[in-house]
């Protein structure tokens, strides 16, 4: 069964319903936990009023059954939410001041929701972000106009948003100390998030320097990295084997990669070290080292990050597994 809200009514029930404090700490009063409506699911959204024009919500909750609402056209903020859970989890959603168009929204009770959402109004951002209250150009599509179809972009958590979000979920800090800390975190997210708004921007403008022949050399440098993974070459070291400047070589990969050299080399270090454990020969030291891990540890918070398992629980499944099959 389907259960049609207006956006207006679904805030309302959120709102209305039963707060569950999380501190009995009485400086904290701009953190309020709220239980999500009973009659839609279970779980909480806290919102947190880190300052005027800045507000911080973190949803977890389950529904009962599918939930749609309907809006119409609207002035909005600007907005960014990182998706921790679900089929979305590891991405985010990063999006500019302007018009919203009305329409539905279908949210499905198959999975639990959990996520970290920031909403600023343009006013604190230019003041964040601009000289004297004024954006650079670079960052003036960012505000929109209130008749215009705000600037909307999607991209994957990067290992250093995870750990900004991480130390924000686990804020050890109470009352205005407290508001200090998650308002440093939420404006580190924002840098994050408007560095690679700007990177894209670079990549856009810089995209018709790329020909068929530097795409190709783009494709020889992932080559050289993928027989490397132990001992992989610096950037400048890769840029000059492929006989490219390393400027070119990263908007490169960004434009054929859609990530960083970094964030290539990383990638494929997680998924051949999963390839070596899947076989069932080596052990999570070996793996971690034939991939260029010295720290194990390390390694295994980034198997984590990146599969969602530990390493050595991985390994065993897949050898009982091979031992069952035998």
């Amino acid at each position: 069964m389907t259960l049609t809200l207006s956006q207006s009514a679904y805030h309302e029930l959120i709102y209305e319903s039963e707060q569950i404090q999380p501190t009995p700490d009485t400086s904290d009063g701009f953190d309020v936990t709220y239980q999500y409506p009973v009659k839609l699911g279970n779980g909480y959204i806290r919102c947190i009023d880190l300052r005027k024009g800045l507000n911080l919500d973190i949803a977890n909750y389950q529904l009962h059954d599918e939930v749609m609402t309907k809006s119409s056209d609207r002035e909005h903020p600007i907005e960014y939410t990182f998706e921790l859970s679900g089929v979305e989890a590891g991405s985010y959603g990063f999006f500019g001041s302007g018009l919203a168009l009305g329409g539905s929204l279908e949210h499905s009770p198959v999975q639990p929701i959990a996520s970290v959402s920031v909403h600023v109004e343009p006013e604190l951002f230019c003041q964040w972000f601009g000289n004297m209250g004024e954006l650079p150009a670079n960052l003036q599509p960012l505000i929109r106009k209130s008749d215009q179809k705000y600037y909307e972009r999607y991209g994957k958590t990067t290992s250093a948003m995870q750990m900004a979000l991480q130390q924000l979920l686990g804020c050890p800090y109470q009352g205005n100390t407290k508001r200090v800390y998650l308002e440093s975190k939420v404006w580190e997210l924002m840098a994050l998030q408007v560095d690679q708004f700007l990177e894209t921007q670079t990549v856009e403008t810089t995209s018709k320097i790329l020909n068929a022949e530097d795409v190709e050399r783009i494709h020889y440098a992932s080559e050289i990295l993928l027989t490397r993974l132990d001992q992989p070459p610096s950037l400048m070291e890769l840029a000059r084997m492929v006989g490219i400047n390393d400027n070119k070589l990263k908007i490169g990969f960004k434009q054929v990669f859609e990530t960083t050299v970094f964030g290539y080399l990383h990638d494929c270090r997680m998924e051949r070290s999963r390839q070596m454990l899947a076989a069932g020969r080596l052990t999570v030291t070996e793996a971690a080292k034939a991939v260029g891990f010295a720290n194990r540890g390390y390694f295994a918070a980034s198997f984590r990050r990146k599969f969602g398992v530990n390493p050595g629980i991985y390994l065993n499944e897949k050898r009982q597994r091979l031992k069952n099959s035998v």
